[in-house]
C-alpha cells in the first residue's frame, strides 16, 4: 500500500476506499431523492428531508439491525453531502430532473456502492453469507423505499422493473470471490459493475420480475359476486 493511501487512511479514520464509497453513494443516492423531491414540487426542506431519506435510511436500517450506531452519527459529513445534493439539483436542475440517463446513473450509484457496504460492514460484524447478503440489499434499497412512501407512489422495488435483484446478483459476485479469498476492492469493483450491467440490460431490453395477479381467479372463484361493486376492477 503507498504513502499516500495510509496517510489517508489515517486521515478518515478506516480504509479511504470504502469511505469514499460511502461519501459517493451518500450523494448519489441523496441526488435520486432530491429530483424526486424537485418533481413533486417540495420546498428546500421538503427536498433535504427526502434526501436524507434516500441516502440514510437503508444504512441506518442495517445498523439498527445488526445493533450498532447508525453510521450518519460518526460524523455531520453525510449531512452535509446530503445539503450538497440540494444545492447541485438547485444549480443543475434541469441536467438532473429532465434527463433520464442521468438519473439512471446516479440511482445506479447509489445503490451499487451501499450494497458494498453492507455487504463490507456486515461481515466485519457476521460471518454468515446470507446476513451480509441480506443486510447489502437493504441497505442499497431501503432507502429508496422510504423515499417512494414519502412521495407518495409504490417503492421501485415492488414494481415489475428490476432494481433489488440486481443488487442480490452483485453481492452474489462479490461473496463468491470473497470466498476465492480475491481482494476486497476487486470484489466491490465487480460488484458494482454487475449491477450496472444488469440494470442497464434490464433497462434496454424491457426485462422485469413477472407480475403476481390473482385478481382473475379471485372473480372466477366468487363467481364475479364482486363485480357490481367494482366495476373498475374488470378487465
Amino acid at each position: 500500500m503507498t504513502d499516500w493511501y495510509q496517510a489517508l487512511g489515517e486521515l478518515l479514520g478506516q480504509d479511504p476506499f470504502f469511505t469514499l464509497l460511502e461519501w459517493i453513494g451518500t450523494f448519489a443516492g441523496a441526488i435520486s431523492g432530491v429530483r424526486l423531491a424537485s418533481v413533486k414540487r417540495f420546498d428546500w426542506f421538503g427536498a433535504y428531508v427526502i434526501g436524507c431519506v434516500t441516502a440514510l435510511g437503508g444504512g441506518t436500517l442495517r445498523d439498527i439491525m445488526l445493533g450498532l450506531p447508525p453510521f450518519w452519527m460518526s460524523g455531520p459529513s453525510y449531512i452535509i453531502t446530503t445539503l450538497v445534493a440540494v444545492v447541485a439539483v438547485y444549480m443543475f436542475g434541469r441536467r438532473f430532473i429532465d434527463g433520464q440517463v442521468t438519473w439512471f446513473i446516479f440511482d445506479t450509484i447509489s445503490i451499487s456502492f451501499f450494497m458494498v457496504i453492507g455487504l463490507e460492514k456486515t461481515l466485519m460484524n457476521s460471518h454468515q453469507w446470507w446476513v451480509a447478503l441480506s443486510m447489502g440489499v437493504i441497505t442499497a434499497v431501503f432507502g429508496g423505499v422510504l423515499r417512494d412512501i414519502c412521495i407518495n407512489q409504490v417503492p421501485l422495488i415492488f414494481r415489475k422493473e428490476i432494481y433489488a435483484l440486481a443488487c442480490a446478483s452483485g453481492g452474489v459476485f462479490y461473496l463468491l470471490l470473497d470466498l476465492a479469498s480475491v481482494d476486497r476492492r476487486i470484489c466491490s469493483t465487480v460488484c458494482m459493475i454487475t449491477i450496472f450491467v444488469v440494470r442497464a440490460l434490464a433497462i434496454k431490453y424491457h426485462l422485469g420480475v413477472p407480475v403476481l395477479s390473482g385478481r382473475k381467479h379471485f372473480f372466477r372463484r366468487h363467481g364475479g359476486k364482486d363485480a357490481h361493486r367494482h366495476p373498475h376492477h374488470h378487465g
